[in-house]
C-alpha cells in the first residue's frame, strides 16, 4: 500500500511540474537555442535540470513522427536530445554519412554499451544481440558460419513449404470459406513464431492452430519483449530500475515472464542435448540449437542465442508482412503486378513440373530469387515502416561525426531507420508515397538488347533496416525467403480485404514495430 501511494504521489508530482513548467514558458516566452554549429545540432527545446521532458511529455504518443520532423528541419538531419535522469546526450541522426560512421569507419568506438544492455539483459542475457566486445565476436562467427550453410538454407525452405502448404493456406482457405474475420498481423505472428521455433530449437509450438490455446512461451515473449522496450522510452530512466529493485508493477510482470522464457527454452535445451548424446550426435536436425550443441557451447551461451533468434526471427517478418498486406489493399495494381510476376516465374522456373498446375505447384529458392518485384515491394513496405524502427550505441570515446556534430564520452547515438524513410534527401518529394519502382533503374542488355529493368543498389548507410557494417544482419537473406515465400504463396490463391478502410493505421514501435490493433481482414478465394 505504501509503495502505491509513493507512487501515485510521484506521478502527481511530474503533472504539477510539467503545469508549472508549462506557465514558466508561455510567461516568459523560453526557447532554446536553434543556432547550430560545429558540434550542436537541432533539437527539442531543453531547459536546466528537466532536459527536453515538457516536449517529450507533450508528444509521448508521437514519438516517431516527433522525432523525424525535427530531423527533416535540421540541415544536417542530426538532433540533440537531453533527458531527464540521463547525465549524457542522445545524438539522434538520419545522415547517412554519420549512420557508416558510427557502424563501419568507427565501429569500435559504438558499442551497445551498458545502458542498452540493461534495458534487455534480463530477457537476453548474454545473447548474440545484447553483447559487445569478444563475447559478441565470438557469437558472430559462430552464427555467421552456421548462417551460410547450404543445408540450413535447404531447411528453411523445406520448413517453410511444411509450413506454408500444411497449415497457413488450409487456416485461410477455411476462413475464405466460412467468411470469418482474421487478424492478419496475429496469423503471420504465429506462423514466425512456429518456423522461427523450428529452425532455431528444433520443435513445434503449434501456435498457427487456432484451435490450441496459445503456448505459455509466446505469450511470455510478448509480454518480456514489450516490457523491455518500455524500459527504453521511460520519461525517466530510473523510474524502471526503482520499480525492478521494488518488484513492483510492470517488473514484476517482467520478472515473471522472464522465468517462463528462460525455463522453457532451457528445458528445450536439456532435451535437446539428451537425445545429441543418446544418438551421438547422429540424425539430429539441422536446427541451429543442435548445431551449437555439436559445436561444443555450453547450454546457457546457446539458450541466450537461441532466444535471441527467435525474438529477432518472429517479430521482424511478420511486421513487414502485415504492412505489405496492407499498403497492398491500397495498391490493387501493385498487387496485382506481384501476382503476375509470381505466375510468370512458376510457368518459366524449374521447380513446377508438367504434372502440376501453376496454383498447386510450390516453389523453390530459385524461384524466390527470381522475383525481384516482390522483393522491391518488401524493401518499399520496411522503408516506410521498419520492423526495427531505431537503434541506438554509445560512444566509449568522444568524437566528431561527419556532419560536424560532437558526441561527448558515453553520449548515447541513435540512428533512425523510420525517419531515414521520409527524409526528402534521400528519397525525393514522393518519400511518403508506396512506390516499388524507385527500388529498380534500367540497364542495357550485356548483348546489346533493349534496356531491362534490375534493382538499385542502395547503400545499406541509406537503408539501414538490417543495420551494416560489421553487425548487419546475418538472417536477412533467410527473411527475404520467407517474406517471399509467404507473400507469393498468399497473394496467388487470395484476396485479402481489410474489414475496416483504415485510412493510416497506427504504427507502434517497441523491440520490433508492430500495428496497433492487428490486421483484421476477409479472406476470398482468387478465380
Amino acid at each position: 500500500m505504501f509503495i502505491m501511494t509513493l507512487f501515485i504521489l510521484w506521478s502527481l508530482t511530474l503533472r504539477l511540474l510539467y503545469f508549472l513548467f508549462s506557465i514558466i514558458q508561455q510567461s516568459y516566452g523560453i526557447k532554446s537555442s536553434k543556432k547550430p554549429s560545429r558540434f550542436s545540432s537541432y533539437g527539442p527545446p531543453s531547459y536546466p535540470v528537466i532536459g527536453c521532458l515538457i516536449s517529450f511529455y507533450k508528444n509521448q504518443h508521437r514519438l516517431l513522427d516527433w522525432y523525424t520532423d525535427m530531423l527533416s528541419t535540421s540541415p544536417s538531419q542530426t538532433i540533440v536530445v537531453s533527458r531527464l535522469g540521463l547525465r549524457r546526450r542522445i545524438i539522434v541522426t538520419a545522415n547517412p554519412a554519420n549512420v557508416e560512421y558510427i557502424l563501419k569507419t568507427n565501429f569500435s568506438n559504438f558499442p551497445k554499451g551498458k545502458p542498452l544492455t540493461e534495458f534487455l539483459g534480463d530477457l537476453l542475457g548474454c545473447g548474440i544481440f545484447n553483447v559487445d566486445g569478444e563475447l559478441w565476436l565470438t557469437q558472430r562467427k559462430l552464427a555467421s558460419h552456421e548462417f551460410s550453410t547450404k543445408s540450413l538454407r535447404e531447411f528453411v525452405v523445406k520448413t517453410l513449404e511444411d509450413e506454408v502448404e500444411q497449415r497457413l493456406l488450409p487456416l485461410l482457405e477455411e476462413a475464405a470459406e466460412s467468411q470469418r474475420v482474421l487478424d492478419m498481423q496475429d496469423v503471420l505472428r504465429r506462423f514466425a513464431f512456429d518456423t522461427v521455433c523450428k529452425v532455431s530449437l528444433g520443435t513445434d509450438p503449434f501456435c498457427l492452430d487456432l484451435a490450441r490455446p496459445v503456448p505459455a512461451l509466446v505469450e511470455a515473449f510478448d509480454c518480456a519483449s514489450e516490457i523491455s522496450a518500455r524500459r527504453a522510452t521511460s520519461p525517466m530512466y530510473f523510474i524502471w530500475k526503482l520499480k525492478r529493485a521494488l518488484c513492483v508493477g510492470s517488473e514484476n510482470k517482467l520478472k515473471d515472464a522472464i522465468k517462463v522464457v528462460h525455463d522453457s527454452v532451457q528445458e528445450i535445451v536439456n532435451n535437446k542435448r539428451k537425445i545429441l548424446q543418446t544418438n551421438e550426435g547422429k540424425n539430429c536436425g539441422n536446427d541451429l540449437l543442435s548445431r551449437m550443441l555439436l559445436a561444443g557451447h555450453d547450454e546457457e551461451v546457446a539458450r541466450d542465442m537461441v532466444i535471441s533468434f527467435i525474438l529477432a526471427g518472429r517479430d521482424t517478418t511478420s511486421s513487414a508482412m502485415t504492412w505489405l498486406f496492407w499498403l497492398l489493399s491500397k495498391h490493387p495494381s501493385i498487387k496485382e503486378k506481384i501476382v503476375f510476376e509470381v505466375a510468370d516465374v512458376l510457368n518459366n522456373g524449374t521447380s513446377s513440373t508438367e504434372s502440376t498446375t501453376n496454383a498447386d505447384s510450390t516453389l523453390g529458392f530459385e524461384d524466390l530469387n527470381e522475383m525481384k518485384f516482390l522483393r522491391a515491394c518488401l524493401c518499399e513496405s520496411m522503408r516506410l515502416y521498419p520492423p526495427v524502427p531505431w537503434d541506438s550505441k554509445h560512444a566509449e570515446a568522444g568524437t566528431v561525426l561527419p556532419d560536424g556534430t560532437w558526441v561527448g564520452e558515453g553520449d548515447r547515438v541513435t540512428y533512425f531507420p523510420y525517419g531515414m524513410g521520409r527524409m526528402k534527401e534521400l528519397w525525393g518529394k514522393d518519400r511518403f508515397e508506396f512506390n516499388p519502382d524507385r527500388w529498380f533503374c534500367e540497364e542495357r542488355g550485356s548483348d546489346g538488347s533493349d534496356n531491362e529493368r534490375v534493382m538499385k543498389v542502395v547503400s545499406p548507410y541509406k537503408y539501414p533496416v538490417f543495420q551494416a557494417g560489421p553487425r548487419v544482419c546475418l538472417g536477412k537473406e533467410m527473411a527475404f525467403i520467407q517474406m517471399k515465400y509467404v507473400m507469393a504463396s498468399v497473394l496467388r490463391r487470395f484476396e485479402i480485404t481489410p474489414v475496416c478502410d483504415l485510412e493510416q493505421p497506427v504504427f507502434v514501435p517497441l523491440l520490433t514495430a508492430h500495428m496497433a490493433g492487428g490486421l483484421k481482414v476477409l479472406i476470398q478465394k482468387r478465380s
